[in-house]
């Protein structure tokens, strides 16, 4: 059985969905779920990874397990080792993390990584770059006035879709031949927060107009929601990106047999949520 943690969100959803229509036994995990969230035949936990008294049921009767932890885990003073430990105990044999590309840069710290590389399991690490999902981040502006505001509107990253994250976590997790790999995921090419405005205009069918914002003003909004050194480091990813970060990888497609699918293809799928 394949645990699934993260399961509510955008790159654990498409993993619960992907892995049970390939006939896998799969329990979804999330401190808020339900049967509705999942598809016929998932088992859902609700549980909270930085409670160590939810971590026996989590794990229980599973031999993989796909492990995503959120900003709220930290936030709770969750510590991973503890969640590593359970899952060994109850018998998992394999754990595919979901880390950052900012630990391969230095711009996060290797904690969670460490605790999964000493657990005496075999292990996958996945480090995607930036998700083509954050652009969700601008979808009340694009709904209300067709304007996408951002800093550094020239600098462009190689922005991954989630679905081909949550593909290689599938890969990894059903495959043979990833133990001991760590893979750099991002998308096929390079975009720009000014291109992603063109490409969400294309989607829609009519102009989304970009507005540049300065570092200051970012740093504002961000400190709305984030933690100030996470917005620190998300700035000089966007501003200041390393030759690594703004590198096209071959990791996505070593797994899979294809290449990564491109912004223009997520915008496309997700119109409906700007228009």
């Amino acid at each position: 059985m394949i645990v699934v943690t993260g399961a509510t969100g955008n790159v654990g959803r498409r993993l619960v969905e992907t892995l049970a229509a390939a006939g896998e036994e799969v329990t979804a995990v999330s401190r808020r779920i339900s049967a509705a969230d999942v598809p016929d035949g998932v088992r859902t936990v609700r549980a909270d990874l930085a409670v160590p008294g939810d971590l026996k049921p989590v794990f229980e009767g599973a031999d993989r397990v796909f492990l995503l932890t959120s900003g709220e885990f930290l936030a709770a003073g969750g510590d991973v080792a503890d969640v590593v430990a359970a899952a060994g105990e109850a018998g998992v044999r394999r754990i595919v993390l979901l880390s950052s590309q900012g630990v391969g840069s230095g711009r996060h710290a290797p904690a969670f990584e460490e605790a999964v590389k000493a657990s005496g399991l075999e292990w996958t690490v996945l480090r995607p770059g930036g998700f083509a999902s954050n652009a969700f981040q601008w979808a009340p502006a694009i709904r209300a006035d067709r304007v996408l505001a951002a800093p550094f509107g020239d600098v462009a990253l190689p922005v991954i879709d989630p679905a081909d994250i949550a593909d290689v976590a599938a890969a990894t997790l059903r495959e043979s031949g990833h133990s001991g790999q760590t893979y750099v995921l991002t998308g096929p090419g390079p975009i720009s927060p000014r291109e992603q405005a063109t490409a969400l205009g294309d989607a829609l069918g009519e102009p989304v107009r970009f507005a540049e914002l300065t570092e200051d003003e970012a740093r504002a909004a961000m400190s709305a929601f984030m933690p100030p050194v996470v917005v620190e480091a998300t700035l000089a990813i966007l501003g200041r990106p390393t030759e690594d970060e703004q590198r096209v990888g071959p990791d996505v497609e070593r797994v899979l047999g294809r290449p990564g699918r491109t912004f223009v293809d997520w915008a496309a799928r997700n119109a409906a949520a700007f228009k």
